[in-house]
């Protein structure tokens, strides 16, 4: 079992293209087994062993034409109000 503890946390935040397929990027998001979703289209995950362009690279190919996507090591300073997310996932994860 992988302690995703030694982990990194991504903040993950999209806006959907022309043909975008949301169901795989949500589940492709959710494979990572640690994630929460934060705003609508904006998610934390904590991936083992990956770097964040590989997880962008993942997720392009279900983005659809025109569409945009950020990936953002986590782990400094952080605030928030109202996430979809519990805020103590967010303290756990976000904030190492």
């Amino acid at each position: 079992m992988t302690n995703v503890l030694n982990g990194t946390t991504y903040i993950i935040s999209f806006d959907l293209g022309a043909g975008a397929n949301i169901d795989r990027i949500v589940s492709l998001i959710k494979s990572y087994g640690t994630w929460a979703k934060i705003t609508e289209n904006s998610w934390a995950v904590v991936s083992v062993g990956e770097n964040a362009s590989q997880v962008r690279d993942k997720i392009i190919p279900y983005l659809g034409v025109g569409g945009r996507l950020f990936v953002i090591k986590s782990g400094y300073e952080s605030a928030w109000l109202n996430p979809n997310a519990k805020s103590e996932w967010l303290k756990k994860y976000l904030e190492n």
